[in-house]
């Protein structure tokens, strides 16, 4: 018994010492497995730490590069024995990046990884634009630990992928061609045309002080701005330095047995410039417009971009060397007249061979623009109406073709390509006969011209009656005393007082009356059905016509002077035309166009007059050329029917003015429908006073008919 309680307290102790072993190894174990816990969770977090630094810093990088900061950039890598030097590292990238006109860095898609001997790698996806397009790729970067801060180990496969120190990278570029704009059988009315340039070969001047001197004074350029494009940056002894585009000498013209003046003295010219030893002339090709003054207003011209213009226009592809339309269809059609240039960017290895293409955008001319021009109707009305204050719209009125639209006097805008001089824009600008101001863009009193109108719009509304003789006033007449010292006048008594006689003779007393039956709100309220106060449906931009300078018309005397075109009316010559085309479709007044893309015959405003009114009228309007008494009889023709109206407009500053001056107004239309060229035309000239009034303009439309006609 004694024995057995021995052996089991031996037993005990024995697993009270296992108990206390065990636990000592679960312990050690424990402490072990924290221990090493421990260690990775550093070891872990010191390898995320190193692979954000390294992400941050590639960001960092290339934020500098975005900004352009390239010696920020160099600051940022490892410098070893191999490694650039500052200069070259600036100059290198700032070559690169700038010549094919990064924009628009993005880096995604950032991948941190712990190489060997302390080395992060960072994967990234890296994309730009440039003058070639959009360039994208994916590239690594090294992180070199450096103490307690990280490098990047430089090298140029950095800017792209595979290029190497002793590669280059190119830019090929292809000028586009602008577009020509066309007339209607194709003649150019703007396209590619020769001319001279003036330039100077540095190395062999002998004396450049006065080289500068006699080329200033036979270019009018100043002295400054030749001596500043002899000393560019980029100019070399042999170089050829473009100085001043000048017109070409055709040798055709000299040849003539009586050569024009301005010819003969810029072939002297010429032949100055080059005796000054140095000086060269050769052939360059420039924009060119052939009908010059006759069609400036509406054709418009180039001109190299200004600081303003890039500003405007930026991320359209335009550059300094870049022209751009400034006015007329020049402009309204830059985006498609301009076209796209095309560009290469590539690297390229130190024997010239192409090892990559980078980004490459094909050459896109740009777009010709055939418009319903008739170049020789545009010439003819120029011509006529050159010496004249005076503008000109040709319809087809069928189909609604604009075939010409003439402003003058007017300017060569071939001047505006070979550059004008301070004097000679000064001239253009303070000409009190403004050559610049384009007319058929305006508003002018229309006077008599808008009788037809008046006339149809009374006809609908019932407000008169075409065979009711409505009183002969004799030539001055007023309602009643409450008009005071106001009457109208008249040059025509029509007796008896009907709608064709008053149209015959042009009867502003038949006209006001028929304004004061139709009234104010009526008469407003069918005015601005006919297109008044609102937008012209036409490519051009042109002024709004009005019928009132506030939104109705506010008295009697108004209303009735708005009968006969006076008043506070203003119409535009193009609106004009389309509104006659009424006369000839039945009452529809189609809309005008311009190119030969837009559908003809469009209608504007459908049934505007009834078939009935519209042949009233249309009636009336070929006695007014067909009547040896009616105002247009001067154009009458046996073999073509016309139909017309003519107009006067008294121009004063005040009631009391008795000085004013006049504009005369011509419209005249082919008179039978279906024929196979119908045109209207509507001309009108300022200052026609003591000149014979509308019959001025009556006379100058037919000269150019009767020329017209036979070609």
């Amino acid at each position: 018994m004694k024995n057995k309680r021995k052996k089991l307290g031996r037993k005990r102790q024995q697993q009270k010492r296992l108990v206390k072993i065990v636990a000592s190894l679960i312990a050690l174990a424990c402490v072990m497995v924290v221990a090493g816990v421990i260690f990775l969770l550093r070891s872990n977090t010191g390898e995320k730490k190193e692979r954000h630094v390294a992400e941050q810093l590639l960001t960092t990088y290339m934020t500098h590069l975005k900004n352009h900061e390239y010696d920020r950039m160099y600051q940022m890598i490892e410098v070893i024995g191999n490694s650039p030097k500052k200069d070259t590292f600036v100059s290198r990238n700032a070559r690169i990046y700038e010549g094919i006109e990064m924009e628009k860095l993005s880096v995604t898609d950032l991948q941190a990884q712990e190489e060997a001997d302390g080395v992060v790698s960072v994967r990234y996806h890296m994309s730009f634009d440039t003058l070639a397009g959009e360039i994208s790729f994916d590239n690594k970067a090294y992180f070199i630990q450096n103490g307690e801060e990280f490098l990047l180990r430089w090298e140029d496969g950095l800017i792209f992928p595979g290029l190497e120190a002793s590669d280059k990278v190119r830019i090929t570029t292809s000028d586009a061609k602008r577009g020509q704009i066309l007339d209607r059988s194709g003649k150019v009315l703007a396209g590619e045309g020769v001319a001279s340039m003036v330039g100077v070969v540095p190395g062999k001047l002998q004396d450049s002080a006065l080289a500068v001197s006699q080329l200033s004074a036979l270019l009018q350029m100043d002295e400054n701005a030749i001596a500043g494009r002899i000393s560019a940056e980029w100019v070399r002894e042999d170089s050829f330095v473009p100085i001043k585009t000048i017109p070409k000498i055709k040798e055709i013209d000299l040849l003539t047995d009586t050569p024009d003046e301005a010819v003969r003295a810029e072939k002297e010219r010429q032949n100055q410039l080059l005796q000054i030893p140095g000086v060269k002339i050769s052939d360059t090709e420039v924009r060119e417009y052939p009908l010059a003054e006759a069609a400036a207003h509406l054709i418009g011209y180039v001109q190299k971009v200004t600081a303003e213009d890039l500003e405007e226009h930026e991320g359209e592809g335009y550059d300094a060397n870049d022209m751009i339309g400034r006015s007329g269809l020049e402009s309204l059609f830059e985006k498609r007249l301009r076209g796209r240039d095309g560009c290469e960017i590539f690297i390229c290895d130190k024997n010239g061979e192409t090892k990559q293409t980078l980004a490459q955008r094909a050459k896109m001319d740009g777009e010709d623009i055939t418009l319903t021009i008739d170049s020789d109707l545009q010439t003819l009305l120029y011509q006529q109406f050159l010496e004249d204050k005076s503008c000109s719209v040709a319809m087809n009125p069928a189909s609604g073709e604009v075939l010409a639209l003439v402003s003058t006097p007017s300017f060569n805008d071939n001047d505006f390509i070979f550059g004008l001089t301070d004097e000679a824009w000064t001239s253009l600008n303070e000409d009190e006969r403004k050559p610049m101001y384009n007319r058929f863009r305006q508003t002018f009193c229309p006077g008599s011209s808008l009788k037809p109108l008046i006339g149809a719009i009374g006809l609908s509304s019932g407000a008169i009656e075409a065979e009711t003789d409505y009183g002969a006033e004799g030539v001055s007449w007023q309602q009643d005393e409450s008009w005071g010292n106001y009457f109208v006048t008249t040059l025509h008594e029509a007796a008896p007082a009907t709608l064709d006689n008053a149209m015959l003779y042009s009867d502003n007393i038949y006209f006001a009356k028929a304004a004061l039956r139709i009234g104010e709100e009526p008469l407003a309220e069918a005015l601005k059905s006919l297109g008044f106060a609102e937008k012209l449906p036409f490519a051009i931009s042109v002024r709004e016509s009005q019928y009132s300078n506030t939104e109705k018309i506010e008295t009697e005397v108004q209303l009735a002077d708005s009968g006969y075109g006076q008043g506070q009316i203003l119409i535009n010559p193009i609106h004009l035309a389309c509104l006659y085309t009424a006369f000839y479709n039945g009452g529809n007044v189609v809309s005008p166009c311009l190119t030969a893309g837009e559908k003809k015959g469009e209608i504007w405003l459908n049934q505007a007059f009834s078939q009935e009114v519209s042949t009233t009228i249309l009636e009336s309007l070929k006695q007014v050329v067909a009547d040896p008494n009616g105002t247009g009889h001067g154009i009458f023709r046996e073999d073509l029917a016309l139909a017309g109206k003519t107009g006067t407009a008294e121009i004063k500053s005040s009631k009391e003015d008795e000085q004013g001056t006049e504009l005369g107004w011509f419209s005249v239309f082919t008179a039978d429908v279906g024929i196979q060229n119908p045109f209207l035309i509507v001309t009108m000239v300022e200052d026609v006073k003591d000149r014979g009034g509308s019959a001025y303009v009556v006379n100058g439309v037919r000269t150019v008919l009767e020329q017209y006609l036979v070609q």
